[in-house]
């Protein structure tokens, strides 16, 4: 027993540190390793696991609204980058350059690409010759490569996976209306498959993507109550059309520029997932984006007969979720512990004892609660009890976050709530940018959005400036 207990002692408590919780859980739950390049990850099976169910969940929604997959080159020509001008600015902190091919300097630098846009915009403008061409619906699955000062595994890195859409459409509304479909889609997912109930909302100019007219995000809330930006998507307008001469001839053979989106989810999603379920035990995840729902645990497996029925339980429920035995010889305790590590969300235990009584115990990963199940009533119990997981821990984690959800009226107490209440404001803002900066400066507070279904007014003035208020604004400190 000490050595399952030292895999749990392993753990930072959340309480006492958690940064360091946070790097404990995904070590020790080998998501994912320190590679020799600073700043960039191994994602190891278990944590890809994870991010192959993300995808596949998301594409999977992306094409039921007619969304392809494409894929660009990792490397974009500094004169394409340049085209834009308040697109470069936005990410020319982060850019990674290749300056030599072999031995020999490059006649011009290439930049490793941090975003795509600038190459689907090169595309489009020669794939793009008439009405009848509209709209271009394209995403592609990618790595992105942005040279962060400060690092941390899934969070924020110099590489990560994500995937990208970019669309192309004959008038501004068809490519608003993609906009806010998308980010619909991501709020979805986020809170059907993930468990994680987020804040659906518009981007202050300050905060938007560069080069945008508008930016709409959903803001999901950690334990720790700072936000962590979760999805994003851009309404681009014709400022990238007009740009790059992205043109096409309408019904009426006249030239237009096209309106164009794009919208963005990422590894991120994964520390997330980590920040608003784990616990002091590890993981915690929720049943559909687990790799491994149900892990039977066979007890005294040397006894004949254990693992045959241990191997029979499996064979019955692959029908019904994704399960696995362990069948390694670690002693049980050190199999639950690792187990609860992992976050698998429902174990199975079954011994010679059970076997006799045609029974097996169920064990919650989220609560802990253990049940007695006759083995005929596996079939219908595990389906039930997956479902009723997934949809508990969404529960609780919409309870944390609406408990941590806080009024400021004016800048003391904003101040004062930043401090001692780690959370979400809600302040009225003027809509000065100045204001902005300040809180910003002040508190490292931001903006986090003007919410789409939070429009009450909690007072008519700024929560900075005290002058004459014009929107609500969710704000707090975020990763």
């Amino acid at each position: 027993m000490a050595k399952d207990k030292k895999l749990v002692e392993a753990i930072t408590s959340m309480e006492e540190d958690f940064a360091q919780w946070y790097t404990d859980v995904v070590k020790k739950a080998e998501l994912v390793d320190y590679s020799s390049v600073k700043g960039c990850m191994i994602i190891k099976p278990a944590g890809f696991a994870i991010w192959e169910n993300i995808r596949n969940e998301l594409d999977r929604r992306f094409k039921e609204t007619g969304v392809e997959n494409v894929y660009m080159p990792v490397f974009i020509p500094e004169s394409l980058l340049q085209k834009e001008k308040d697109h470069v600015e936005g990410f020319a902190p982060e850019v990674a350059w290749v300056t030599k091919g072999g031995l020999s300097e490059l006649t011009e630098p290439l930049c490793v690409r941090p975003t795509s846009e600038t190459l689907f915009c090169d595309f489009y403008k020669n794939d793009i010759q008439s009405y009848r061409d509209l709209p271009k619906v394209y995403n592609q699955w990618c790595s992105v490569v942005r040279w962060e000062k400060e690092t941390r595994p899934f969070l924020r890195s110099r590489e990560f996976l994500w995937q990208e859409g970019h669309t192309a459409h004959a008038t501004k509304e068809e490519a608003h209306e993609r906009t806010i479909q998308m980010l619909n889609l991501y709020a979805d997912f986020c809170e059907e498959y993930l468990a994680m109930p987020v804040v659906r909302g518009q981007k202050t100019d300050k905060e938007k993507f560069a080069g945008a007219d508008a930016t709409y995000t959903i803001e999901a809330m950690m334990h720790d109550g700072k936000a962590l930006q979760s999805g994003t998507s851009h309404d681009f307008g014709d400022g990238f059309a007009k740009s790059f001469e992205i043109q096409y001839t309408d019904n009426e053979n006249k030239l237009k520029y096209v309106y164009q989106t794009s919208w963005g989810m990422t590894t991120r999603l994964i520390g997330a997932i980590i920040m608003v379920h784990g616990d002091d035990s590890g993981l915690v995840l929720p049943p559909r984006v687990a790799p491994t729902q149900l892990m039977i645990v066979p007890i005294r497996q040397d006894k004949d007969g254990v693992l045959d029925k241990a191997m029979e339980l499996k064979g019955k429920l692959s029908l019904l979720c994704r399960v696995k035995v362990d069948d390694s010889d670690k002693s049980p305790g050190w199999k639950f512990a690792e187990q609860e590590m992992r976050g698998i969300p429902l174990r199975l235990e079954v011994g010679p004892k059970d076997i006799e009584n045609s029974q097996c115990v169920l064990v919650r990963r989220d609560t802990g609660e253990k049940m007695t199940v006759a083995f005929d009533e596996l079939e219908d119990k595990v389906p039930e009890l997956l479902e009723q997981i997934q949809n508990d821990m969404f529960e609780r984690a919409k309870a944390h976050r609406d408990k941590h959800i806080y009024d400021a009226h004016d800048y003391d107490e904003f101040c004062d709530i930043v401090v001692n209440k780690p959370g979400f404001i809600r302040g009225m803002w003027c809509g000065d940018k100045a204001c902005e900066d300040k809180i910003k400066e002040d508190t490292t507070a931001t903006s986090r959005c003007i919410p789409f279904e939070d429009n009450e007014v909690i007072s008519d003035k700024c929560v900075c400036c005290g002058k004459p208020a014009k929107k609500l604004i969710y704000w707090g400190k975020a990763y």
